[in-house]
């Protein structure tokens, strides 16, 4: 299964829906231009739903810091939604947990950006 991606904007933040598997190849390449994409508009606050997102390898875990690292170096936030059982615990293992802000409520994630 590939990964599907939809964006949608809530009180000037992108919410990127995300579905499938985030793996090395097309998908990471995927998320890399999205962001890029978001970045190029003068999007600052973006976060990532990954309440869909069934697995994620090594690559994924390495486009997901580097999204993070393109969103910080340019003024910008980067945070993760919904995450998985399975997502939480390898962003616990490699001690990605502590980088990302994480949230469980769509609603306390956006506010969490303030004005």
């Amino acid at each position: 299964m590939s990964l599907k991606m939809t964006t949608r904007e809530v009180k000037g933040i992108s919410i990127i829906d995300l579905s499938g598997r985030l793996t090395l190849g097309e998908t990471c390449a995927a998320i890399r231009d999205e962001i890029h994409d978001e970045i190029g508009q003068g999007t600052r606050k973006v976060l990532l739903n990954l309440a869909d997102v069934s697995y994620i390898d090594s690559a994924g875990l390495g486009e997901l810091t580097a999204a993070y690292t393109s969103m910080k170096n340019r003024g910008g936030q980067l945070k993760l939604l919904n995450l998985t059982k399975r997502i939480h615990d390898l962003l616990q293992i490699t001690k990605l947990y502590t980088i990302f802000d994480v949230y469980d409520d769509e609603k306390k994630a956006i506010a969490s950006f303030g004005s």
